[in-house]
């Protein structure tokens, strides 16, 4: 929880949780009035979040009594819907050129009804995963020769690809992926002579970032399911051998002494 941000400053919310969690563990009789007041005000002195931790660690919702805190930045975009970046308008670019050069579009930028380019000798990129688009549909004519463009498309996006290649090609991979409801449809068509226009599906870095948490804390809660699981077990093998101990220590009683009466030694034993 609070273990990879010990330093971080609490807030009076989280001062708030703590003393809530301690006055049920004081109605349930977990702590006597002594500790309830020696933890209480602890709790409004504390500062961060390492000191409110370990108040309620011993207790069984310890965990969650201070909320964890999410040290990745979200992306930008992650809560925006399809129909919010579908704004209308004249796209922000609506061509690119590269002779023996290169150009890019990519980050903030509407992306048009239709963006022409053209890349010789050259190369362009046009990256629409942080893009707005001005309509539902949207069609990327490129002409590629002795030359290359790269559009990158983000997860979601629906992609049909009707360009023709004479001794070049264009990239058919992403062709056939369903979309997300809502979302924009990028059509690529042009020409490649002795070029490529190549597509690809991709997550911004942030999302990237996200998802890597994600599977992070994935591991980290199956580790600690494994661990729980391994006590568990243990605890149940360590209460089944007393058990059997038990049993067999009162077997030998009955077998010694039909009427319970236990021998010194026996009793020494216990």
């Amino acid at each position: 929880m609070t273990d990879d941000a010990p330093e971080l400053r609490a807030s009076d919310a989280d001062r708030e949780r703590v003393a809530e969690v301690l006055q049920d563990a004081l109605a349930e009789g977990r702590l006597d009035m002594e500790e309830f007041e020696e933890r209480l005000d602890a709790t409004y002195k504390a500062r961060t979040y390492g000191e409110l931790a370990p108040l309620t660690r011993d207790l069984p919702v310890g965990a969650v009594a201070v909320p964890k805190v999410d040290m990745v930045k979200k992306s930008g975009g992650s809560d925006v819907s399809w129909a919010e970046r579908i704004v209308g308008g004249e796209g922000s670019s609506t061509w690119g050129v590269a002779v023996m050069s290169e150009f890019q579009r990519k980050g903030r930028w509407t992306a048009p009804k239709r963006f022409d380019c053209v890349a010789f000798w050259g190369g362009g990129t046009i990256d629409l995963r942080e893009a707005n688009f001005a309509d539902r549909e949207i069609v990327i004519n490129c002409v590629a020769i002795m030359g290359g463009v790269q559009v990158v498309v983000p997860p979601g996006v629906e992609v049909v690809v009707r360009g023709i290649g004479i001794m070049g090609s264009f990239d058919h991979r992403e062709e056939g992926v369903a979309g997300e409801p809502g979302a924009p449809r990028v059509i690529v068509t042009g020409f490649a002579f002795w070029g490529g226009v190549g597509v690809e599906r991709k997550r911004t870095r942030e999302q990237r970032q996200e998802l890597r948490e994600e599977r992070r804390q994935e591991r980290l809660a199956r580790r600690e399911e494994r661990r729980e699981l391994r006590e568990s077990i243990r605890d149940g093998q360590y209460t089944r051998h007393r058990e059997m101990l038990e049993e067999h220590r009162d077997a030998r009683r009955h077998t010694h002494d039909p009427h319970g009466r236990r021998s010194a030694r026996e009793r020494d034993e216990d």
